[in-house]
């Protein structure tokens, strides 16, 4: 099945953020207002285009990821910076729940120096207030190429509701997000 993609305008920005399984992580973004296009793929690794088989051996250093469009009038970078650290664990480096592995870690690629300066400002802060009973390992690392996944992949978990692990490990993390973030929501 071919989606279709949205057309991106020159006013919009992009965030790539690696914060465990993109099924889980695209169902959170894709809800927030402002949020144009989520795009789940593979980033910070040393393959070209790879497939998500090969990067789910861990062998080629990428991580799954989201590159997301957004427009910076209707969600700023520090709140999808909010949703990015309270929906996953970032003290945990190289895994996510039951998703143990590279390619699971925390990261934030930035794609320009403020927002660089924005993540070590806000790790700062959290850091400082204890804010998880543990220091945040989540790494900080300048946007390399990012390789979009098979389209499988694409609204995984919109199109799969009925999936085992659809319903057990994203549908509560989602519900938990929606409730938590309501004011940031569609």
């Amino acid at each position: 099945m071919q989606m279709k993609r949205k057309m991106i305008t020159k006013n919009y920005e992009t965030a790539i953020f690696a914060n465990g399984c993109f099924w889980c992580t695209e169902a959170i973004f894709q809800k927030l207002k402002g949020v144009k296009e989520v795009t789940p793929g593979f980033i910070g690794g040393t393959l070209e285009n790879p497939s998500y088989k090969e990067v789910c051996t861990g062998a080629t250093g990428h991580a799954e990821a989201l590159r997301i469009v957004y427009d910076s009038h209707e969600i700023s970078y520090r709140q999808l910076l909010e949703v990015f650290f309270t929906t996953h664990d970032p003290t945990t480096l190289n895994r996510q729940g039951n998703d143990v592995g590279t390619q699971y870690r925390s990261e934030i690629f930035y794609t320009n120096l403020d927002q660089k300066e924005q993540v070590e400002r806000f790790i700062t802060i959290l850091n400082d207030q204890n804010f998880f009973g543990q220091p945040v390992v989540t790494q900080l690392s300048q946007a390399s190429d990012f390789y979009p996944a098979e389209e499988e992949h694409f609204d995984y978990f919109n199109r799969n509701p009925e999936n085992k692990y659809c319903a057990a490990v994203i549908a509560p993390k989602v519900a938990k997000f929606q409730n938590f973030f309501k004011e940031y929501l569609r």
